[in-house]
């Protein structure tokens, strides 16, 4: 009797042993498709800020140093997201891509500032367009963002509830995976302020 107790107890912890490996790896690979998700709308975004550039580079002939950094700004975060894309649940390379989307954040700023004060092309159709696709982009590498932590969020929960917190270093998921939060997450959030 004692035999068949100990050999149930036994199936019972196997059966719990590979559910929490399962449920592990279904977690790494909903996290590892969310950030795919970013990518694509980040890859998307990067190869429409050369086409606004381009636009902008006959009208602000005098802006080149502005017109280099967002180019530069924006090779640097295509770099980010290729190191990002390789381990998704690496948090240095999040960290280090969310520094490269704040910087390309702040030149794309300085670009809107300085394309304020040329009428031609804020009137330009190639412009218009350019800009509405860029600001439609913007919207969707934010609900894919959300989705990216919420897996992120699950993940490690799981990792550290018990008894996938005895078991999680062992199959491989030591480290905890990191949010994607870009350098302007407070601004985001604070009330914008209207003046009339």
């Amino acid at each position: 009797m004692a035999g068949w107790i100990i050999l149930g107890l036994l199936v019972v912890a196997v059966v719990m042993i590979v559910g929490v490996f399962n449920q592990l790896v279904a977690l790494k690979n909903r996290l590892e498709n969310a950030f795919a998700q970013i990518e694509v709308q980040l890859k998307r975004r990067y190869d429409l800020i050369p086409n606004l550039v381009e636009v902008a580079k006959g009208a602000m002939a005098h802006e080149r140093e502005t017109l280099e950094a967002v180019i530069a700004a924006r090779n640097s975060a295509v770099n980010g997201l290729r190191d990002a894309a390789q381990a998704p649940q690496d948090g240095a390379a999040v960290q280090a891509l969310a520094g490269a989307e704040g910087a390309l954040q702040q030149a794309m700023s300085r670009f809107s500032m300085v394309m304020e004060a040329y009428p031609d092309l804020k009137t330009n159709q190639n412009m218009l367009q350019l800009t509405e696709e860029l600001s439609s982009t913007e919207n969707k590498v934010s609900f894919a963002r959300q989705a990216f932590n919420d897996a992120v969020m699950a993940y490690n929960s799981y990792k550290q509830s018990f008894p996938a917190v005895l078991f999680a270093a062992t199959f491989g998921h030591a480290s905890h995976a990191k949010m994607l939060e870009f350098a302007d997450s407070a601004a985001i959030q604070a009330a914008p302020t209207v003046k009339f």
